[in-house]
Parts: C-alpha cells; sequence; structure tokens
C-alpha cells in the first residue's frame, strides 16, 4: 500500500514537473492528463488514452490515480516524459501538416496519433515530402449530390503543381468542377455530415461559396486528402507570398468556421416572417452566410462584417420599432447600408454568437 501511495505521489508530481512538457497531453494537448502511456513515457487525456488502448503492440495504458505503478515503470516514465517523446516522435512534422487539439474530431487526432507512433512518420530518420509533392493526389471519395443529396463516389485529383483540385462524375469525360487552389478551403464536419469521416470542402466559384460534403470509409485516406489539401495550399501560399513570415502563412492554410447553428432571420423591411435559417461565420472572408438548410450547395445569402470604425456593430437587442412574438434573444447587426436582425434559442447561443461577431469585427482588414 506504501508502494501504491508513494508511486501515485511521484507520478502526479512528474506530471506537474517543470521543464517536461509533462502537464499536457502529449497528443492532443489537453491540461492535466491523468493517463500514461507505460509503453511509450508519456502522459495523455482520457480522449487520448482511448486511441492508445486500441494500439498494444505500441502503446499501454494506466490511469496516474487508479492503476497500481510498479516501481521500474515509475522509473520508466522518470526517464521518459513528454518533451522526450516529442524530440523523437515529432522530429519532422512537416509545416503545413494538422496537429489536432482536444477539441478536434477523432479521425484527426487518431491519425495524429497513428502516425506518430504506428507509421512512425515524423523521425528524424524520414525524408520529408516537399509540399509541391505532398499536395498531390488522386483517389475516389463519396461526394453528398447537389440535387440527389445521396453520397456517390467520385473521382477527385489534386494537384499542387497545377494549382487546382479536380473531381469527375461517371458520366462526363471531363472534369465536373475545376477548382482553384487559392480559394479552396477543408474542414472536418463529422456532426454535419453525420459521418465519422465527414469533410467540407469550400471554394469560391462567380463570387459565391460552393460547399462539397464528402467522405472515405478509411480514416488515413481522408486524413490524408486533408492534409494533402493543406499541403497544396501551403505551397500555394509560400510562391505566392514569399516574404510572409511562416507564422503569419499557417492559420491560412485551412480554417474552419468561428461559429455555425441555427438562426431566425427577418427580411430587409424588417417586417416580414422570422425564417429558420443555418448560418456559418466565416473570419478569414469576413462573411456570415446563411442556407436553407446545413448541406446545401449554396448559401441564400451572406452579410460581410467590417470594422467598427466602419460602421460596423453587434447588439444585443432588437432595432426600435421590431416586434416579435416569441420572448427570445435577439441580436441586430448593424452595416453602413442596413440593420441585419437574428433571433437565438436561448441566451447561451445569443453569447456566443456576439462574441464571434465581435472578434471578427475587432479583426484588422486583411488585403
Amino acid at each position: 500500500m506504501m508502494d501504491r501511495d508513494r508511486n501515485k505521489t511521484l507520478l502526479l508530481e512528474l506530471q506537474r514537473a517543470a521543464g517536461t512538457g509533462n502537464g499536457r497531453c502529449a497528443d492532443c494537448g489537453e491540461p492535466d492528463p491523468e493517463w500514461a502511456s507505460y509503453k511509450l513515457g508519456i502522459f495523455i487525456c482520457l480522449n487520448c488514452s482511448g486511441i492508445h488502448r486500441n494500439l498494444p503492440q505500441i502503446s499501454r495504458v494506466k490511469s496516474l490515480r487508479l492503476d497500481f505503478w510498479e516501481n521500474d515503470l515509475v522509473e520508466f516514465m522518470k526517464k521518459h516524459g513528454n518533451l522526450c517523446a516529442k524530440a523523437k516522435y515529432e522530429a519532422k512534422v512537416p509545416a503545413y501538416y494538422y496537429i489536432p487539439q482536444s477539441c478536434d474530431c477523432v479521425v484527426l487526432r487518431e491519425q495524429w496519433i497513428r502516425a506518430k507512433y504506428e507509421r512512425e512518420e515524423f523521425v528524424a530518420t524520414r525524408v520529408c515530402q516537399d509540399p509541391c509533392s505532398a499536395g498531390s493526389r488522386e483517389g475516389f471519395l463519396w461526394k453528398r449530390g447537389r440535387e440527389s443529396r445521396q453520397f456517390q463516389k467520385r473521382r477527385f485529383l489534386l494537384s499542387a503543381r497545377e494549382g487546382v483540385m479536380k473531381y469527375y462524375t461517371k458520366e462526363s469525360r471531363g472534369p465536373k468542377a475545376i477548382i482553384s487552389i487559392e480559394n479552396l478551403n477543408a474542414m472536418f464536419q463529422t456532426e454535419k455530415i453525420q459521418h465519422a469521416h465527414g469533410l467540407q470542402i469550400t471554394y469560391t466559384t462567380d463570387g459565391q461559396t460552393r460547399n462539397l460534403f464528402v467522405y472515405h470509409e478509411n480514416g488515413k485516406e481522408i486524413v490524408d486528402w486533408f492534409n494533402a489539401i493543406r499541403a497544396a495550399r501551403y505551397h500555394y501560399l509560400k510562391t505566392t507570398f514569399p516574404a510572409v513570415p511562416e507564422p503569419e502563412l499557417i492559420p491560412r492554410i485551412t480554417r474552419n468556421f468561428v461559429k455555425e447553428g441555427y438562426m431566425e432571420k427577418t427580411g430587409p423591411k424588417q417586417k416580414e416572417a422570422f425564417k429558420v435559417r443555418w448560418f456559418c461565420l466565416d473570419s478569414q472572408e469576413r462573411n456570415l452566410m446563411y442556407f436553407k438548410n446545413p448541406l446545401d450547395a449554396f448559401a441564400q445569402g451572406q452579410v460581410f462584417i467590417g470594422r467598427m470604425d466602419e460602421g460596423y456593430e453587434v447588439r444585443a437587442d432588437l432595432p426600435q420599432g421590431v416586434r416579435v412574438k416569441k420572448k427570445k434573444p435577439a441580436i441586430t447587426v448593424v452595416t453602413p447600408i442596413r440593420e441585419f436582425v437574428f433571433i437565438c434559442e436561448n441566451d447561451k447561443e445569443q453569447r456566443e454568437w456576439i462574441d464571434a461577431l465581435n472578434g471578427v469585427i475587432a479583426q484588422p482588414l486583411t488585403g
């Protein structure tokens, strides 16, 4: 019993020790991890420990607080730790490769863990692919039909060298769409697409944002596609803006929407009936887009969100004279042209939308 208590205390001290990196999960960065892999010598969070359990040849996990730790295992953890593992398994992570955080979907976190420890893709002895080669890929993805709303197998081709992504339907000989990498974006949308490997690809065509919803049955395959798109985007950004420092380029490779969800909106006269719409806020494009349904190919409309000194503002109430039957929290987005009125489902949603919109208003305009 003394050994058990002493070892638990030692492990918790080790987790908090400065200069070890042990205070955050080795794989997703979640603070105060309470699990560890005693085969790899790393401290990990509960969610990542679940992924490690599926890799028994590479990793074995125990709880710092609930499990018994033998003396030799505690010694092993002392000699290793998160920074030590990072130096070995993350020696050559490419700049474009997406490193997941705790809030990211399971497939991203699982493939990151498998890439590091199972496939050892980033160890020092590996030769890194250049972004132009890594940003070239060809294969099949299941794509949701714009009219049919059914997922069908389509051939996709990505070429960083040509600066395009194309996809083909069975019927057509030529590509159905040729998408410029300049305005290509990708984000995982597992809940919206209702598939654990669901990916949303967006691009601009004729001044409108077009959404493609795709998935692949294989987790590694869809994450490889995502990182190939990121490599192609990185190659484009590096060649187009050679003077821009890397820390400024990395966040522009791909992005998630700042916030998404249902709100109700009225028309320009503010007398029209309120209608439920799905909203997406894109901070990079400074656009609040709205859709009839979350999986629509095109938005019904969008509101540009400028800066406060240009006359943009968000208010937590209705404009004077606007009446609503429902007693629900409202948002008014003031622009130089008109006021847009939205109704939220509850106070929490209202707060989150106001914070998200104010975040975009506070951003400097970028060219």
